[in-house]
């Protein structure tokens, strides 16, 4: 195992991620607009669920996570992002572990998207042959892999054109729908039509991955500063995304359409409200947010695969960069997965990257509550301003809404994830006797044995001096050095 790995390689060019750009790759890594939440609509019975939930589940679960986030990645302004957090708490198996099922979560995730986006244009007319479609799904994925690996600086500017054009028909819709809105609509609420799996997995979808933007935390301009800010406008901005098209389309039409809300039903609403022109405006707009939920997926998971190699996790082959900056080797692999995964269906997809993701999720609220009660001093730019037992009890919401999600899963996603783990366990003994044998290249690892178990705040302190050694204040240098050794 050596430190080195890419010599060759000339010096990339890499463009630090500032606020705005960050807000819009964050948006999308959650939410991309109200695109996928009319389902909530119909297993909800009616309006009253779907917008209750968007309303009380980010204050329960969605600003949990983005605060830990916030925390955290100005903690660990590092691309391993949790995968850090975590061996910082519990060591570098279950940091590995939980690297693996987060990126197959995520990878599963973004599998949706060049379908989605073809799915939208068939309901535009544009409806293309099995054959051709697969050549479609494989094409698509292709380009916008290819603009993921001409740079993350590009790729931000462009979530930022595709957030401003993805929600701009809504705001002809809400202000055409005012005039119809009948508040008493939504209220509407019919028991007998209620199906709830399908709506905890719906919302649960539409609200998670907060975390994700982690792994962009090195590639941020002043992450300590920025993240903070960053998280919390994307807070605002999800939030509003789905609550004003939702009250707007609801309020507007009959309360006997809630059984018509399925996934796309806001082109109709806008064919409704608006005419054809605001149906089409709103299938382009949607189309478009598939494109912006790729390229923020992609550029997460890619960059994630880029901390773990750096944490010596899994082979040096996936820290190497393109002259663009981008980690050349992660994105092939993280496109190869997608492509490999297009073929499974949306409702598939769903329950199982909520699963996984969820047991991602609770180990990383499990680390963020460990670190805040063994190393209370760890240098956090940002800290949720509570006591460590206030954050404890943060985290109580979100962890039981996970296990209403699990508890709601069928059979075959729990056999499937059970499989998916035992895959990562195998992979990650794989990976350790690889290294062990010296076939195959590493970079330098977390220096600590004693990380397979308890963690101490020493621990700590070697995650942070292997991955940050510019974080370190100058004072704790020396100290934080032998502490390495």
């Amino acid at each position: 195992m050596t430190g080195g790995g890419g010599e060759d390689v000339p010096a990339p060019r890499r463009r630090p991620l500032t606020v705005l750009p960050l807000v819009a790759l964050i948006f999308y890594d959650v939410s991309g607009g109200p695109f996928g939440i009319e389902d909530s609509v119909r297993a909800g019975g009616g309006a009253l669920l779907p917008l209750l939930g968007f309303l009380i589940l980010p204050v329960l679960w969605s600003l949990p996570e983005a605060l830990i986030t916030a925390e955290l990645a100005s903690a660990f302004p590092t691309n391993a992002g949790y995968v850090a957090w975590v061996s910082a708490a519990f060591g570098p198996t279950v940091a590995f572990l939980v690297g693996f099922s987060k990126w197959a979560s995520g990878t599963l995730d973004n599998a949706l998207y060049p379908v989605l986006f073809l799915d939208y244009l068939r309901s535009s007319g544009l409806a293309l042959a099995p054959p051709i479609r697969s050549l479609a799904v494989l094409g698509l994925t292709t380009a916008l892999t290819y603009l993921n690996f001409r740079g993350l600086h590009l790729v931000g500017l462009s979530a930022l054109f595709l957030t401003a054009f993805s929600l701009s028909p809504f705001v002809a819709l809400t202000v055409l729908a005012i005039p119809k809105i009948r508040p008493s609509r939504w209220l509407a609420v019919n028991p007998k039509a209620i199906h709830p799996r399908g709506y905890f997995n719906s919302m649960f979808w539409n609200l998670n991955y907060w975390d994700k933007a982690s792994t962009l935390a090195g590639e941020v301009d002043e992450p300590r500063k920025t993240f903070p800010k960053a998280v919390f406008g994307a807070v605002a901005l999800v939030v509003g995304a789905y609550l004003i098209p939702l009250l707007a389309g609801t309020g507007a039409l009959p309360s006997e359409t809630a059984a018509e809300w399925t996934d796309g039903f806001f082109s109709e609403v806008g064919q409704r409200i608006g005419g054809p022109w605001l149906r089409v405006w709103i299938q382009a707009a949607a189309a478009m947010s598939n494109m912006g939920l790729f390229e923020a997926e992609m550029s997460s998971d890619s960059f994630q695969l880029l901390g773990m190699a750096e944490m010596g996790m899994i082979p040096a082959i996936f820290a190497r960069r393109s002259r663009h900056g981008t980690p050349t080797y992660s994105i092939l692999c993280s496109a190869t997965g997608v492509v490999v995964l297009s073929f499974m269906s949306f409702q598939e997809i769903i329950e199982l990257l909520n699963f996984l993701y969820g047991l991602g999720m609770l180990a990383v609220f499990a680390a963020f509550v460990k670190l805040r009660f063994k190393d209370p001093d760890l240098p956090r730019p940002y800290r949720i301003p509570l006591g460590s037992v206030g954050a404890a009890v943060m985290c109580v919401p979100p962890v039981l809404l996970i296990g209403t999600v699990m508890c709601l899963a069928s059979a075959t996603t729990i056999v499937v994830n059970i499989i998916v783990l035992a895959v990562g366990v195998a992979m990650y003994f794989g990976v350790e006797r690889l290294k062990r044998s010296g076939l195959v290249e590493f970079l330098t690892p977390v220096p600590s044995d004693s990380f397979h178990g308890s963690s101490s705040d020493d621990d700590v302190e070697d995650v942070r001096a292997v991955l940050l050694p510019a974080a370190v204040p100058p004072a704790q240098e020396e100290e934080v050095a032998s502490k390495a050794e």
